[in-house]
């Protein structure tokens, strides 16, 4: 018998390293590609909680990104795009920019307070999950 062995952590940096290589977008279940504005304040408004957020293709520049966030029944979208190879997000003026090596590493940042958006992100709208 051999020991069962934990996930090794070449693999998971090499995970991780493809998903850097790819944009990243296509492995997060908030990523809804090409729905438009519409469709997507009328998913968060059905979701009903401030701070539910997703992620989006722009639909007036190509090549870019959108988070869109629900605070108050109102969807705020902010542009999100690869800068050198690293990822930042447009945030409310005043708020230094940020870069990030991935967009899963973005998100987890942007769940915390008070980093240029006008909530954190808290609640996902994973593709295919019903409004809750």
């Amino acid at each position: 018998m051999f020991p069962v062995r934990k996930p090794c952590l070449f693999l998971s940096v090499l995970a991780e390293s493809m998903c850097h290589f790819c944009g990243g977008m296509e492995h997060l279940l908030v990523y809804h590609r090409h729905i438009s504005k519409t469709e997507a304040e009328k998913l968060l408004g059905e979701m009903d909680k401030d701070g539910s957020y997703l992620i989006r293709d722009s639909e007036t520049v190509p090549g870019t990104y959108c988070i869109c966030v629900l605070c108050r029944g109102c969807v705020y979208t902010y542009r999100l795009y690869q800068e050198t190879g690293l990822w930042t997000v447009e945030t409310e003026s005043g708020t230094k920019e940020r870069l990030f090596r991935n967009v899963r590493n973005l998100v987890e940042a942007f769940q915390k307070p008070n980093q240029g958006l006008v909530l954190p992100l808290l609640y996902p709208a994973n593709v295919n999950s019903p409004p809750n």
